[in-house]
């Protein structure tokens, strides 16, 4: 009898589910799953960790009704969510550029990635870190020079520098170009999505046309932009500007958005192009 009052009322409950609630749970799945896969892997994984600590603490405070603790509990999340903005401003920033290239809300939750797919993924992973960096610097006004290498082999200029073979963080880039390091003075040489030299001498520019106001590194930056296919990009120590430097040609001023679009055309989207032509000449073998 009791076995048959529960199957009785769980039919009941099914039956009062509709198509809504189906298509409402099933959102919430898919938001939740992605942002916890976007913020895999970063600082922000401990830190949700700590904060479901205190929301557990909160429960069981509140269930014992210890008053003092959850007293402090409650004030901490008063100011907890301000805190978390700022903590997580960062990842917040890099999950609305994913979401603008149409990439967090992809039909991928449903498929395996293609190779392509994954490595446009880790591309822009690297533009961001290099841009969060250059608006960083900007904003103190601390000299950088950082080349991205493309087709054009830079084996030579990179052995006049010293190998860091290291992922690209913000950090990392700001502790290069700081002041008192020993590498500060050259360039920095990315390939591939990843810090390959720092320190590297590159040629100047003979331009005579160049105004005076550009200093060393934006006579360098258009000199290796002249004699190769590389992209140079730099913070003026004086004025604290990101200009981007590709055939020959400066183009100066440029904002952290401006900075990460031109770079995702560059080198994100040639990738996507070539897994949209995979996936079209696959399709024509299949009708054919």
């Amino acid at each position: 009898m009791e076995f048959s009052g529960l199957f009785s009322s769980l039919i009941s409950i099914i039956k009062t589910i509709s198509l809504a609630d189906i298509i409402d749970v099933a959102i919430i799945t898919y938001l939740v799953f992605n942002v916890l896969k976007l913020m895999n892997k970063t600082k922000a994984t401990p830190l949700l960790k700590g904060v479901a600590l205190i929301f557990f603490g909160y429960i069981i405070a509140s269930q014992f009704k210890l008053k003092t603790v959850t007293f402090l509990i409650e004030s901490l999340l008063q100011v907890g969510f301000i805190a978390l903005l700022v903590v997580f401003q960062p990842e917040l920033r890099r999950a609305l550029e994913q979401v603008g290239s149409g990439n967090l809300f992809s039909l991928s939750f449903f498929r395996k990635r293609t190779v392509e797919e994954v490595e446009a993924d880790r591309l822009r992973k690297a533009i961001a870190g290099i841009c969060d960096a250059m608006e960083r610097m900007s904003e103190k006004q601390t000299g950088a020079l950082i080349v991205m290498e493309n087709f054009t082999s830079l084996e030579g200029i990179k052995q006049s520098g010293t190998v860091v073979n290291a992922d690209i963080t913000p950090e990392l880039i700001g502790t290069v170009f700081y002041d008192g390091s020993p590498l500060h003075d050259g360039a920095m040489i990315i390939h591939n999505g990843r810090i390959t030299n720092a320190g590297c001498v590159l040629p100047l520019s003979d331009n005579l046309e160049i105004s005076k106001e550009m200093g060393t590194r934006h006579r360098a930056a258009l000199g290796l932009s002249e004699v190769s296919d590389a992209i140079a990009l730099v913070v003026s120590e004086e004025t604290g500007t990101i200009s981007y430097a590709k055939n020959g040609v400066l183009r100066r001023n440029l904002d952290r958005q401006s900075l990460y679009d031109m770079l995702n055309n560059e080198f994100v989207q040639p990738v996507i192009d070539s897994a949209d032509e995979v996936q079209t000449n696959k399709f024509l073998r299949r009708k054919n």
